[in-house]
């Protein structure tokens, strides 16, 4: 299985490119904007290694790394566009497992990926899978990939699954399109928000019994949506 990589720089196009060299390495990327976003989206699927900015707007790389570090034992390489080497021997301090500095050549960039993956499998054993997320009579298992709905097996796609776990890590909280667009698919999906919309109306053809008439996924007019949970 293809190691996931999650992608945290504020400039888009240095992210893009960054993850188009990943995927093409033959890494799983998922990119995000700003620290907020990822430790959303490393919520919901764990990475294998973080490239993470310093420079982040809101909450900074340095901070994003304490929170990360709360959630499990996941190797960060910082990615920075500082010369000051105060920040990056402070961020090695604080447990980063390396760091590169903008601008760089993509091959050295693989090679810090690599290193540091190679390091942290020696080092590291599987986390435990975890206990399934409960929502009302709905459980989602994220390491068996697996969703039912009053216990009956419900089939859905990758990103299908994304969605309705990112909607369950916050059951009963509205979700605005653009989060869930950042959370899902990646902040480059800002603006397309048909791609919300219509995943929305597959997920409730497959868990609302009466998908026009949904009382599971709702929808607050221009706000978001949220999930609700049913009665077991």
């Amino acid at each position: 299985m293809a190691k996931h990589i999650l992608v945290v720089d504020d400039d888009t196009l240095l992210r893009r490119s960054l993850s188009l060299q990943l995927e093409q390495a033959g890494y799983r990327v998922s990119p995000a904007e700003n620290a907020e976003d990822a430790l959303a989206i490393a919520q919901r699927d764990r990475p294998d290694l973080i490239l993470l900015d310093i420079g982040l707007p809101g909450m900074d790389g340095l901070e994003a790394m304490r929170q990360f570090q709360k959630e499990g034992d996941v190797p960060i390489v910082f990615v920075t566009a500082r010369r000051r080497e105060l920040d990056t021997i402070l961020g090695l301090e604080l447990g980063a497992d390396d760091y590169i500095t903008k601008p760089f050549n993509p091959d050295v960039l693989l090679a810090h990926v690599k290193a540091v993956l190679r390091r942290s499998a020696r080092q590291i054993e599987p986390p435990p899978g975890g206990d399934p997320l409960v929502v009302g009579d709905l459980v989602i298992d994220p390491p068996a990939h697996t969703v039912t709905v009053a216990g009956q097996h419900i089939d859905l796609t990758s990103r299908e699954f994304a969605l309705l776990h990112t909607l369950a890590l916050e059951a009963g909280r509205i979700l605005t399109i653009d989060d869930l667009i950042r959370r899902v698919w990646g902040a480059e999906y800002i603006g397309e928000q048909q791609v919300v919309y219509v995943h929305i109306r597959w997920l409730r053809e497959k868990i609302e019994a009466d998908p026009q008439n949904p009382v599971r996924i709702v929808n607050v007019r221009g706000v978001g949506y949220k999930l609700i949970p049913h009665p077991d």
